[in-house]
C-alpha cells in the first residue's frame, strides 16, 4: 500500500520515519515545509497539500495537534475531503476528541472511504524506538488491513471498540498520566521540604513496585531541573480538558486537570514535569 503521512512534529517525524525505514512507499506533507527535508533525504516523497497527498496514497496517517487542526486538514480548500478518496483509509493518530473522529469518519464513509482513530501511548523516546502502544477505534476489517503498519510504528496495536473508542481510551490513559505526574511532583516537593535528597527518594521509587520508565525519566528531569519538553504541559492540559468534555468526573482526575489548567499559561511550553514548579 502507498502510505501518506500528515504532521511531522516531535511525534510525527519519528513515527513516519519508522515506515520509511521499513521500506514502505511514503509521501509526507507538513505545513512547515522544511520539516519534510529529513524524510525526503531518507527516500520519502512530498506533497503540496493534504488533497495532493490523498491522491498519491492508499492509507493516510495524521499526527497533528488538536481538533481544529483535524478540521482544517479535512475541510480546507485543499483538504482531504476535496480529493477523490474512494476506498482510501485515514488513520488519525492524533489525540483529539471522540466527537471529531465520529464526524470525520461519517464524512469519509459518505465518500466511500474508511477512518480509524488510533492515538498512541508513549512519548518521543518510544516513537524513536518504535515501541509505542497504538489504541484504535473503528471497524475491525479496517483495523486488520493497517495493523501491520501500526505494528511497524509501535510494539502493540489494540482495537478497543468502534469509532471514537480509541480517543476515549487515550484520554483515560492521559488522565492517569496527569495524576501520576502531579503525584510525583508532590512527593518530590514534600521530600525536599523534609530535607530528604531527591536522588534517594527516586532510587527507592525506581527500585520498588511503584517504579516505571515514566517515573524514572521524569524524576531524573526534576532532579536536573530539565524542563525541555518531550511532552508539553499545554498538550497534557488539552488532553485533560478533552477528557472532562467527554464526561470524565472523578476526584483525582478532576484535581489534576485544575492543577494543570492553572499552570498552562505560565508553563505550557515546558515539559509536563514542570508542574513541580507550580506546586512548590
Amino acid at each position: 500500500m502507498r502510505i501518506g503521512w500528515i504532521g511531522l512534529g516531535k511525534m510525527g517525524k519519528p513515527m513516519s520515519e519508522s515506515l520509511v525505514k521499513a521500506e514502505h512507499s511514503v509521501t509526507v506533507y507538513n505545513r512547515t515545509k522544511e520539516k519534510e527535508a529529513p524524510l525526503k533525504k531518507d527516500g520519502a516523497a512530498t506533497a503540496n497539500s493534504p488533497k495532493d497527498l490523498m491522491e498519491q496514497a492508499d492509507v493516510i496517517f495524521l499526527m497533528i495537534s488538536d481538533d481544529e487542526a483535524v478540521k482544517n486538514v479535512f475541510e480546507g480548500e485543499d483538504g482531504i475531503l476535496a480529493a477523490d478518496i474512494k476506498e482510501k483509509i485515514v488513520v488519525n493518530m492524533s489525540t483529539v476528541s471522540p466527537e471529531i473522529s465520529r464526524k470525520m469518519a461519517t464524512a469519509l464513509k459518505e465518500k466511500g472511504s474508511h477512518y480509524l482513530d488510533a492515538p498512541v501511548s508513549g512519548s518521543v523516546k518510544q516513537a524513536n524506538e518504535s515501541s509505542l502502544v497504538v489504541i484504535a477505534g473503528g471497524e475491525k476489517a479496517t483495523f486488520e488491513k493497517v495493523k501491520p503498519l501500526l505494528e511497524t510504528i509501535g510494539k502493540k496495536a489494540i482495537l478497543v471498540g468502534d469509532t471514537g473508542a480509541g480517543n476515549v481510551t487515550k484520554l483515560a490513559v492521559n488522565t492517569f498520566l496527569g495524576v501520576v505526574t502531579q503525584g510525583l511532583a508532590e512527593v518530590i516537593n514534600f521530600s525536599r521540604l523534609k530535607d530528604i535528597e531527591t536522588k534517594d527518594l527516586m532510587e527507592i521509587l525506581n527500585n520498588s513496585a511503584l517504579g516505571s520508565p515514566f517515573v524514572k525519566i521524569k524524576g531524573d528531569a526534576a532532579m536536573q531541573e530539565n524542563y525541555n519538553a518531550a511532552f508539553t504541559l499545554s498538550h497534557l492540559t488539552k488532553d485533560l480538558r478533552l477528557a472532562q468534555q467527554a464526561g470524565f468526573d472523578a476526584p483525582l482526575g478532576n484535581a489534576a486537570y485544575e492543577t494543570f489548567r492553572k499552570a498552562e499559561g505560565e508553563l505550557g511550553s515546558e515539559d509536563v514535569i514542570a508542574i513541580i514548579k507550580k506546586l512548590q
